[in-house]
């Protein structure tokens, strides 16, 4: 963990971890591109998690919603994809940065 809370597991296998995120090349992912099959047991645990985490501060929350999103790539009445996750938190991360969508 680095000195200001955040985790820092992926610095020294990601040489773009510290780096400006608007000045970072983000392309695809290798797998971005991967099918996820209906598994409407991943669904459920993914979401069962998601319930259990659910709690008073907004991170428990971010966390929980984060889950719900990555479980619909599972359900297969749900519409979403990593990119489109992956976009979903960086802008809730930005948003947090700024000091709340109040702001």
């Amino acid at each position: 963990m680095s000195d200001d809370g955040r985790l820092d597991a992926d610095a020294d296998s990601n040489p773009d971890a510290d780096a400006d995120p608007d000045e970072v090349d983000w392309e695809m992912a290798p797998d971005s591109d991967a099918d996820f099959p209906a598994d409407p047991e991943r669904v459920a645990f993914l979401r069962d998690i998601a319930d259990d985490i659910y709690g008073e501060s907004s991170e428990s929350r971010q966390v929980s919603a984060i889950l719900y999103r990555v479980s619909d790539l599972y359900d297969p009445d749900g519409d979403t994809s990593p990119e489109e996750i992956y976009l979903n938190v960086r802008h809730i991360m930005d948003i947090k940065a700024q000091g709340g969508i109040d702001r």
